[in-house]
């Protein structure tokens, strides 16, 4: 419970100082800086990361699927792209390329030519400091309309490699056990559909020129 109250704060403060929104408001996006928790809705886990590196690989910060609703190593940040960022609370486009940014580490989502430790598919880690990485931290949302609508399962396809984010079910041990693998597969499928939970969503700014500089 003291642990529950902590976020509840913790997600009130950043309210306050990102000037978000609720889900129940009118808006129904995905905007640009908004923080978010990403559901894999096939297996039920969300997108997580903590400083804990591979031991296989490149070695970079692990990424992986957990049960737990009210973990907060599962906020990740939408960005734009490093020399296009988008404007702070825009919706977010389908087709759109973004960086998924790590709240905790400030590390982006990220993935490479390497083999994942359990599936032997593409290893997913998170990469870079203060938010800022290189060219493999690019991912394009797959959605069905114009714009990320909120409550739409949608895919991320990476544009280097152009495999998509994806869970199977495989489980880590020590030191992370019972957390699922993430990795990149080539083909879209039931596993790659993700949607947004947990979450405050930035509103569009009344200052012209605002950007998403973080």
């Amino acid at each position: 419970m003291r642990y529950t109250s902590f976020l509840l704060r913790l997600a009130a403060l950043v309210c306050i100082a990102l000037k978000c929104e609720s889900r129940e408001t009118e808006s129904n996006y995905v905007t640009c800086g908004s923080l978010v928790k990403l559901l894999n809705t096939r297996h039920n886990v969300r997108l997580h990361s903590h400083d804990v590196k591979y031991g296989s690989g490149d070695g970079q910060q692990s990424v992986t699927g957990v049960e737990s609703v009210d973990d907060a190593n599962s906020y990740w940040r939408i960005r734009g792209k490093p020399n296009a960022p988008c404007k702070r609370g825009a919706p977010i486009q389908c087709g759109q390329a973004i960086r998924i940014t790590h709240m905790n580490t400030g590390r982006n989502l990220h993935t490479h030519h390497f083999s994942s430790p359990l599936s032997g598919n593409q290893e997913v880690s998170a990469f870079g400091e203060n938010g800022e990485g290189d060219d493999l931290d690019l991912w394009t949302v797959q959605c069905g309309g114009t714009h990320w609508e909120r409550d739409e399962a949608v895919r991320f396809k990476h544009k280097g490699t152009e495999v998509f984010l994806s869970v199977t079910g495989e489980q880590y041990g020590h030191p992370i056990r019972g957390q699922r693998e993430v990795h990149g597969m080539p083909n879209a499928n039931h596993h790659n559909y993700w949607k947004t939970m947990e979450g405050v969503f930035i509103k569009t700014s009344m200052e012209p020129g605002l950007h998403d500089e973080l």
